[in-house]
C-alpha cells in the first residue's frame, strides 16, 4: 500500500498544474464555463478509476455518507467557481497562496468538529502558512 504522503504530493502537484492549466485556459473562456469544462473532465475520470476498481457499490452508502458526500460536492463547487474566477482576475502566484489558507481552515475546522487535536506544530504549521499567504499575496 502506497503511504498516503505520495498521494499528499500528488494532489499537491496536481492542484499546482491546475493553477498553472486553467490561468491559461481562463484568458480566453469564461470562468465558470472553464470549471464545468473541467468538472466533466473530472467526472469521466473518476467513472473510468471507480470502474477499474471494480467499486460501483452504490448499496454501501449510508444516507450520512451520501449527505456528507453531496455536501461536500457542493463546496468544492463553489471553491472551484470562486478559484476560477480569481485565477481569471489576478495571477495565479498570488492567488494560489490564498487557497493554500485552506490548510489552515481545515485545521481549525478539524478541531472543532472532528475534536482533532491542536498541538504546538501544527498551531505553529497554520501561523506558518497563513504568513506565507499573506506576504505572497500583498
Amino acid at each position: 500500500m502506497v503511504d498516503w504522503r505520495i498521494y499528499a504530493l500528488g494532489s499537491a502537484l496536481f492542484a499546482a498544474l491546475t493553477a498553472i492549466l486553467a490561468k491559461i485556459a481562463v484568458v480566453d473562456v469564461e470562468s465558470n464555463l472553464a470549471t464545468f469544462i473541467r468538472t466533466v473532465v473530472i467526472l469521466a475520470l473518476c467513472a473510468v478509476a471507480v470502474t477499474v476498481r471494480g467499486a460501483w457499490a452504490f448499496e454501501t452508502l449510508s444516507p450520512r455518507a451520501l449527505r456528507m458526500l453531496i455536501f461536500s460536492g457542493i463546496a468544492t463547487g463553489l471553491s472551484w467557481l470562486c478559484y476560477f474566477k480569481a485565477l481569471q482576475a489576478g495571477p495565479a502566484s498570488r492567488v494560489a497562496p490564498i487557497d493554500k489558507l485552506s490548510v489552515v481552515f481545515v485545521v481549525l475546522l478539524a478541531v472543532v468538529f472532528l475534536r482533532e487535536p491542536f498541538t504546538f506544530k501544527v498551531g505553529a504549521g497554520a501561523l506558518l502558512i497563513t504568513a506565507g499567504a499573506v506576504l505572497m499575496a500583498v
